[in-house]
């Protein structure tokens, strides 16, 4: 075959440090536009990107010329650089040292999109470790509850 062709939908999941409720409602659509700006920047456009205030979750499509781990560390260093800017109050914002990113198909972006975009509903009765430990498990990735949390 002449060419490289791919589509490698990631939904990418990542909290703030200690899970700390920083991300406030007036800041999340331009954290939102900054975030797609670098995948973007990286060849791999956003689909839908939602947060609450204490994570992300960002539907994107990976790039076939870039590895997964390079395109989270630049989205995360790169908006926590830009949420610094936004106020004092952001100052000694960070994100959690890891990340949960997950593969699927075509026909689940539907579901997974509005999942995203209702995260506030989601959130009023499931904690974000809830909701991660539960996607770890719905995609059978092993895991150890003493190095999950930071």
């Amino acid at each position: 075959m002449p060419q490289s062709l791919s589509q490698i939908l990631i939904h990418l999941i990542f909290s703030t440090k200690n899970r700390a409720p920083l991300l406030l409602k007036p800041v999340r659509p331009d954290l939102h536009k900054y975030m797609a700006g670098i995948l973007d920047d990286w060849d791999s456009p956003a689909i839908i990107i939602g947060s609450v205030a204490d994570h992300a979750h960002v539907l994107f499509r990976l790039s076939k010329n870039h590895a997964l781990s390079k395109v989270v560390e630049h989205v995360k260093k790169g908006s926590s650089k830009w949420i610094k800017t936004q106020g004092t109050r952001y100052s000694n914002f960070q994100w959690q040292a890891g990340f949960g990113a997950f593969a699927l198909s075509q026909s689940n972006v539907p579901r997974v999109k509005s999942y995203v975009a209702n995260q506030e509903e989601h959130h009023r009765v499931r904690t974000f470790q809830d909701e991660f430990r539960a996607f770890l498990r719905r995609h059978q990735v092993e895991f150890d509850e003493r190095y999950l949390w930071d």
